[in-house]
């Protein structure tokens, strides 16, 4: 069995796949690479054919008809053998000495026979353009060193939500939590890390810089403008996760807690948006989103809309636009974009 299956879901990506491709072959034999182009029309397909020729024992490529960055890591999921499984984005890459220590740690508590369900890495908001770069780190959230469980977590600051660039799950865990993403619609990487979490058990946090985020495609998903565009998608998205889970099942408090501020957080990031965007046509948007938290959960709808973010979410008024600009600013350090 590969220690680690790495699904790159590739559209249209010939100008720029190679990068991730290459820092991924570092990993050697213990990797298993899997670039499925989702019925790409430039050369993509080409690519990873002659990858997969040239490296058959690390290297699969697969072919789909279009179905977005969600049917792609769905398809990567189906094909992965590895014990843990990940997804690099065709237009980033992972740091090679990182990747050895990731490598490195998982086979060491394999050999240890410790089961782990989610490693956590740091990732690294890449902007070429300006020569500038932002780590995102878990050191004030996360204990390092050891196996943890969620009673060991401490507090998350707003920054440090749990992203897909910084997971690594255990493929088995991922199949049998059922874990399908929807086709079409993009931002489906918070449910990639969302829905999972009740089935994890066991955490470990390896302070390396794995994943690097490049920022700065005009027509990148987190661009701001296109993040306004496409608000329908950031609004089906945030449905499906409120819908995923019971809160009132989830036994465990910290987890519970942390679950509850990433969907506070995520309709925050939602409603900033159409308040900004302020046309009739996006606060009545707005309020329906609110209106279907109520309806589905009024007792989640309540918790949140206690929260700091999720009350400010509604004042009117000059104080009302002054705390929509702190719920901005920190959409610009979740997503990265800006």
């Amino acid at each position: 069995m590969k220690l680690l299956s790495v699904a790159i879901p590739c559209y249209n990506s010939a100008e720029y796949m190679n990068h991730a491709i290459e820092t991924l072959l570092t990993g050697g034999k213990e990797m298993e690479i899997i670039i499925v182009d989702d019925g790409s029309k430039d050369d993509t397909r080409k690519i990873a054919d002659e990858y997969a020729a040239k490296y058959p024992d690390i290297i699969k490529s697969v072919h789909q008809e279009n179905g977005g960055h969600g049917e792609a890591v769905n398809t990567g999921l189906l094909h992965a053998t590895g014990l843990y499984f990940k997804v690099v984005d065709s237009d980033d890459w992972v740091n090679e000495d990182a990747l050895r220590q990731v490598l490195d740690k998982l086979q060491e508590l394999a050999e240890d026979g410790q089961s782990l369900d989610l490693m956590i890495a740091n990732y690294v908001y890449e902007k070429p353009s300006i020569n500038k770069h932002k780590v995102m780190d878990y050191k004030t959230a996360l204990p390092k060193g050891k196996v943890f469980t969620w009673n060991d977590i401490m507090h998350f600051k707003q920054s440090q939500y749990i992203i897909m660039h910084a997971a690594i799950y255990r493929t088995k865990l991922l199949k049998d939590c059922g874990l399908k993403l929807p086709k079409h619609t993009f931002y489906v990487d918070n449910i990639f890390v969302y829905q999972p979490l009740p089935y994890v058990k066991t955490i470990y946090y390896l302070d390396v810089n794995l994943y690097r985020y490049f920022i700065g495609r005009e027509d990148q998903s987190v661009n701001e403008k296109v993040m306004l565009k496409r608000i329908d998608q950031q609004i089906r998205i945030t449905k499906i996760m409120i819908e995923s889970h019971d809160m009132s099942q989830i036994k465990n408090k910290k987890l519970r807690n942390y679950m509850i501020k990433y969907l506070c957080m995520m309709m925050t990031v939602s409603s900033v948006y159409l308040i900004r965007d302020n046309t009739n046509e996006s606060l009545a948007k707005k309020q329906e989103l609110w209106d279907y938290l109520k309806k589905a959960d009024k007792k989640l709808y309540n918790r949140i809309n206690n929260m700091f973010l999720g009350r400010s979410m509604n004042l009117p008024g000059k104080a009302g636009r002054k705390i929509v600009d702190i719920g901005y600013k920190i959409s610009k350090k979740i997503y990265g974009f800006g």
